[in-house]
């Protein structure tokens, strides 16, 4: 029986928490010794989700969506840098899900820049300037976005009101194992 997602993700932080609490107690060489057999795990279970998303490439597109459309599997897609939609598009895609929220205010938004693990934002229609827009933002954009790309992890929006003013919405922090860690540190 498969877990729920809740119950996932609670794994997820537990895992956090065991680091953290192994960090704070055990000498060094212990931790980096966990650190490396957590790694080791994480890249045979990367490998083997690797083969599942070629095997769902060979069986056709209805695969391969199922896989990116579940929660669970695009989140490790994303971790292991499987996902086949590049980070752009899934920007672009939780931009489109918003979108009607933001009509609704007589508003819209569009993607000016993405680069490095950040997006620059331009704020359209009513929602420029509008006081309340960084709070539409804050409440819609930064969830759809980092549900579909949790790389990123800072948002600024240009207005258009003041060329070249640039505010700064931050996104919540992300722990330090939400992506795959590539080396042992010495």
């Amino acid at each position: 029986m498969m877990a729920s997602p809740q119950n996932l993700r609670a794994a997820g932080d537990r895992i956090e928490q065991l680091l953290d609490e192994l960090r704070a107690s055990a000498e060094p060489r212990t931790y980096t010794r966990a650190e490396e057999l957590l790694r080791c795990v994480t890249d045979l279970y990367g490998g083997a989700l690797a083969r599942v998303v070629e095997i769902a490439g060979e069986m056709g597109a209805e695969a391969t969506r199922r896989l990116v459309d579940d929660e669970l599997v695009a989140s490790l897609l994303l971790v292991h840098g499987l996902h086949p939609e590049s980070t752009q598009g899934r920007v672009e895609a939780a931009l489109v899900g918003v979108r009607p929220l933001l009509a609704q205010h007589g508003g819209d938004v569009e993607l000016l820049d993405l680069e490095a693990g950040a997006i620059l934002l331009g704020l359209l229609g009513s929602c420029d300037g509008c006081p309340s827009s960084a709070v539409t933002l804050r409440e819609a954009v930064d969830q759809a976005v980092f549900a579909a790309a949790p790389e990123i992890v800072r948002i600024d929006v240009q207005q258009a009101t003041e060329p070249g003013v640039i505010t700064p919405v931050a996104l919540g922090r992300k722990g330090q194992f939400q992506t795959c860690p590539t080396e042992v540190p010495a």
